[in-house]
């Protein structure tokens, strides 16, 4: 009994730790974060560059996991739908999309009023945490919530929140060696890249606003 048991609580989390990570990394796509991290720290030393990045993805596992434990409630606590929260993200995503598109390399967010840390936003909301990744793990949640054991809920929240913690070092990964994959390609591969990446941040933006769209006329 104690045998099947363990298997089972095994199974759930090997299930959700895979599921989850592959659902993260997939719709986070690190190597995405190049451009961007590149064109928001370029005034800034190593130091500086290395330090926005670890708080960036500490920002991001925490605002993961406090959506895992607690999205459900904060949307519904505020009256805020799944399609709102689609279309606000989107439309956020898909101007700074626009302006890596339109302006390359060159384009300046927070920083250009003075402001010198970007690890909040828009590093870590809306590009890592962004609406895609909050409602995978909302999503999730409420997969583990119909779980009957209480004991393989616990072992799925962990492993979830395991998959959110790899998911962010592999971001922090891709970041710190940006630089690296920077001189490998060039200013003018750089300015490829940026311009190639803001195209789909503006398609992803796009494609949100129309997933909000449909969750609206859907519940009407």
């Amino acid at each position: 009994m104690n045998t099947v048991l363990e298997g089972a609580f095994e199974k759930t989390f090997v299930v959700f730790l895979l599921g989850s990570l592959g659902s993260m990394v997939t719709i986070t796509n690190p190597l995405s974060k190049i451009p961007l991290f590149l064109t928001l720290t370029r005034d800034m030393d190593e130091a500086a560059r290395r330090q926005q990045a670890r708080r960036a993805c500490i920002y991001s596992f925490a605002i993961l996991t406090v959506s895992l434990f607690g999205g459900v409630f904060i949307l519904q606590g505020f009256g805020i739908s799944y399609g709102a929260l689609r279309i606000a993200g989107g439309m956020t995503i898909a101007l700074i999309g626009y302006r890596m598109l339109f302006h390359g390399p060159d384009v300046r967010f927070a920083g250009e009023h003075g402001r010198s840390d970007v690890a909040f936003f828009p590093l870590a909301l809306p590009s890592i945490s962004g609406p895609g990744s909050i409602a995978v793990v909302i999503g999730i949640s409420t997969e583990i919530a119909e779980l009957q054991q209480g004991f393989q809920r616990v072992l799925a929240y962990f492993a979830t929140v395991f998959s959110i913690f790899l998911t962010c070092l592999l971001i922090w990964l891709t970041m710190r060696s940006a630089q690296v994959v920077s001189r490998l390609i060039g200013e003018g591969g750089m300015d490829a890249l940026s311009r190639l990446m803001g195209f789909l941040l503006v398609c992803i933006g796009v494609q949100f606003v129309a997933s909000g769209i449909r969750s609206f006329l859907s519940g009407a």
